[in-house]
């Protein structure tokens, strides 16, 4: 009988989550007017879409930054984070060989930056906000994450975000911004473009996720495990590493998302402990 009110009480609440309302507002621009009127790059590529649930309350925020080796890629709503009782925040970014870095991970920042500013607005709460991403998407979330002078400058530290969780995110310097500066796509740099070269303890949670090491792109997965140690060495304790058995680059995104969700569900119980 114990049993069969508890689902009974699971399926109340499913069909809550799965009845309430949502509204996406389309091609959000956020940089500022000036900014917005002095690069007509900036004016074209520098917007977001927004996904948020209708009359609620605190619910949390997940930024998401599209893939694409940061050469190429459209922002898009996941589907499977739809109708969960969260928002998304999809985001485009200058692309190169227009602009090199760093100034797509200063687009990152700023899109950012304007979900912390303004998703009190639509009931979100500023203490649950996530950012995340596939790929090249991942390699954004974790270098706006980990180095605070990108969300500096906005004044915001990077360690109120609730968390950040790269999809497969490249955690040495990006082959992109290698290619920019000519070094060879083998030379594994740790420099100020790698997400490792801003290791600490004081971190938000970070959440890494790839596809299966014999399936992956060359070295994503012993980039992330590297990391992984790597924080947990440097004193961090809310470090996790999951790799999905039998999952390619691309194909580690869908079983990704639930752990996405799942972390979300932990990071929100403990704040309202």
């Amino acid at each position: 009988m114990k049993k069969l009110l508890q689902l009974f009480l699971i399926a109340i609440i499913s069909v809550q989550i799965y009845a309430q309302e949502y509204q996406t507002i389309s091609n959000v621009h956020y940089y500022d007017d000036k900014t917005d009127r002095s690069d007509a790059y900036i004016n074209e590529r520098c917007v977001l879409d927004i996904y948020v649930p209708k009359n609620v309350k605190n619910f949390s925020t997940i930024i998401w930054f599209h893939g694409g080796g940061i050469t190429g890629g459209e922002k898009h709503i996941p589907e499977e984070l739809k109708n969960k009782g969260v928002a998304i925040i999809a985001v485009n970014y200058r692309l190169s060989p227009r602009v090199k870095a760093p100034k797509y991970i200063e687009d990152a920042a700023a899109a950012t930056a304007w979900v912390f500013n303004n998703i009190k607005k639509y009931g979100g709460s500023e203490d649950l906000i996530f950012i995340t991403g596939h790929s090249a998407g991942g390699y954004l979330a974790s270098m706006v994450g980990l180095d605070k002078s990108y969300l500096n400058k906005y004044k915001i530290d990077a360690n109120r975000l609730a968390g950040i969780i790269p999809f497969s995110g490249q955690m040495i310097s990006h082959f992109t911004t290698r290619k920019e500066k000519g070094i060879e796509e083998l030379d594994a740099r740790i420099d100020e473009m790698a997400p490792l070269h801003f290791i600490r303890a004081d971190a938000s949670p970070l959440l890494l996720i790839t596809g299966d090491r014999e399936k992956e792109l060359l070295g994503r997965y012993e980039e992330n495990a590297y990391m992984w140690r790597m924080m947990k060495l440097k004193g961090h304790k809310e470090t996790v590493l999951y790799e999905l058995d039998g999952f390619d680059h691309g194909g580690m995104a869908h079983p990704a998302f639930p752990l996405l969700l799942n972390e979300i569900k932990r990071v929100e119980k403990l704040k309202k402990n």
